[in-house]
C-alpha cells in the first residue's frame, strides 16, 4: 500500500527522523493558513507548494512549485489542486491533484553549500536480508545514475536478526563524502530510517532527495513510502491512510468483493482459481500470440456471484476481445463452476466477447457437458493447447 509524501513524513517523524515541515491542504485558503503556520515556526516567508499524488517525478509535471508569500501559495496551490498531473510514472491521463503539502524552503542560503543525497531502504530478495542502497546523485533519476555512472551508488546490506549496525551507519555517511556536524546528523538519520522501515513492516522507503542544508542538517525533503499490505493486521492505523482515489478504480472494486485483481494492457481476459494457475494462464495466452488483459484469481468459491462479479469487472475493459476461465476443481466442484458460469452469463445478458472455459479436477466431464448444452456463446475446451489454439482462433 503506498502512501502520500505527507503521510510517509509524519510516520518518518514519529521514528525521529528529521523531515521537511509541511501542513497538507486540500483548498487555496487552507494552504494560506497552512503557509501561516509554518512562517510562525521556522520566520521564513517562502514556501514549497507540493501535489499530493502517488507518483514520482511531480517536478517535471509542474506538480511542485516555489511560492516566495502568500499570495504565491494561494495562486500555486490553487492552480495545482484539481489539475491532472502527468508524470513518468502516471498514465498519459494523469492523475488528478486532491491535496497539496505546504511545505517549508529548507534551501536557505548560508556559509556552506547544500547536497542532496539518496537513499532507499528495501528488501534484497535474492540474498534475503533488508538493504540500503545510497548515492551522492540525490535528486535525479536513480534509474539514469544506475545506467549511466552506476560506480556511484553503494549497497548495505542488513542482517534483519541484528538490525543495522553502528559502523554501517557511519560507513554510509564516509561514503556520501559528509564529515564533521553533517556526518553525525547522517549518520543519526540512517539509523532512524531503518528503525522506520522496519518498525512499520514497509516494503519500500525512498528519500530523494536527502537534503544536507547549509548548516549541515540532514533532511528528508521527499518521502516514498510503500507499506507490506500482509503485515498491515498489525498496524490498523496505517491501513487507515489508504487513499482509494490513487488507485485503479477496477482493483479496488475487485478488492471490496475479495477477487485478486489486477489490471494489464492486453486483450484476453482471464479468470481462473489460484496464482500459479493465472501466471500458467496468461503464459498460454502469450504463448498463442495474445496478451492477458489482466490477472483475476477468483479463490476456492467460484459460485455464481462471485464469477458474475469477475465477468464484470473484465468486462469494463474495452480492450478485451475474448476471456479465458481456465479453473481447476479441487475444493469446488467443477460442475458447480459451470453452472455458476451459464447463471452468471444470463443475469449480465448477452456478454460482447467469445468466452473460453476449461475446467479440470472434480466432476469435469459433468462440467462440460452443462457448458456444451447451454447454447451460449461459450466454447469449452480439455487441453491446454486447445485452449491456447481457440485463444489464437477467437483473437488474432
Amino acid at each position: 500500500m503506498n502512501l502520500h509524501e505527507y503521510q510517509g513524513k509524519e510516520i518518518l517523524a514519529s521514528y525521529g527522523v528529521n523531515v521537511q515541515r509541511g501542513i497538507v491542504a486540500s483548498t487555496p485558503d487552507e494552504a494560506v493558513e497552512a503557509a501561516k503556520r509554518i512562517t510562525q515556526e521556522t520566520g521564513s516567508g517562502w514556501h514549497v507548494v507540493k501535489a499530493q499524488v502517488h507518483a514520482g517525478g511531480r517536478g517535471k509535471g509542474g506538480g511542485v512549485k516555489l511560492a516566495k508569500n502568500l499570495e504565491e501559495v494561494r495562486s500555486r496551490a490553487n492552480d495545482i489542486l484539481g489539475m491532472m498531473l502527468v508524470t513518468p510514472q502516471t498514465s498519459a491521463e494523469g492523475k488528478k491533484v486532491h491535496q497539496v503539502l505546504i511545505a517549508e524552503d529548507v534551501y536557505y542560503p548560508g556559509e556552506s553549500e547544500t547536497k542532496e543525497f539518496y537513499i532507499s531502504v528495501l528488501l534484497n530478495r535474492q540474498a534475503g536480508r533488508n538493504m540500503i542502497m545510497y548515492s551522492t546523485e540525490g535528486g535525479m533519476d536513480i534509474e539514469a545514475v544506475a545506467e549511466h555512472t552506476p560506480e556511484l551508488i553503494f549497497t548495505e546490506e542488513i542482517d534483519p536478526k541484528v538490525g543495522l549496525q553502528g559502523f554501517q551507519a557511519r560507513k554510509i555517511a564516509f561514503n556520501l563524502g559528509l564529515s564533521g556536524k553533517a556526518f553525525k546528523e547522517m549518520t543519526k538519520f540512517v539509523t532512524s530510517l531503518y528503525k522506520a522501515y522496519d518498525g512499520i513492516d514497509a516494503s519500500l522507503f525512498e528519500i530523494n532527495p536527502v537534503l544536507k542544508t547549509s548548516d549541515d542538517k540532514i533532511l528528508a525533503v521527499d518521502a516514498k513510502v510503500s507499506l507490506d499490505g500482509n503485515g498491515l493486521f498489525r498496524h490498523p492505523d496505517y491501513a487507515a491512510l489508504r487513499d482509494t482515489r490513487e488507485e485503479d478504480t477496477t482493483e479496488v472494486e475487485a478488492g471490496e468483493a475479495g477477487l485478486n485483481f489486477v489490471k494489464l494492457d492486453g486483450n484476453v481476459g482471464c479468470m481462473v482459481n489460484g496464482a500459479g494457475l493465472a501466471m500458467a494462464t496468461m503464459d498460454i495466452i502469450k504463448m498463442a500470440g495474445g496478451n492477458p488483459a489482466n490477472f483475476l484469481d477468483v479463490g476456492g468459491t467460484a459460485d455464481a456471484k462471485r464469477v458474475e462479479t469477475a465477468f464484470r469487472i473484465i468486462l469494463k475493459d474495452k480492450n478485451v476481445k475474448a476471456i479465458l476461465v481456465n479453473i481447476f476443481g479441487g475444493i469446488v466442484r467443477c460442475d458447480r463452476v459451470a453452472q455458476g458460469i451459464v447463471d452468471a452469463y444470463k443475469n449480465i445478458g448477452e456478454i460482447p466477447v467469445p468466452i473460453i472455459v476449461r475446467l479440470q479436477g472434480t466432476n469435469a466431464a459433468e462440467a462440460k457437458v452443462l457448458i456444451d448444452e447451454s447454447g451460449l456463446k461459450v466454447y469449452s475446451v480439455i487441453m491446454l493447447q486447445e485452449a491456447a489454439d481457440k485463444v489464437k482462433e477467437l483473437v488474432l
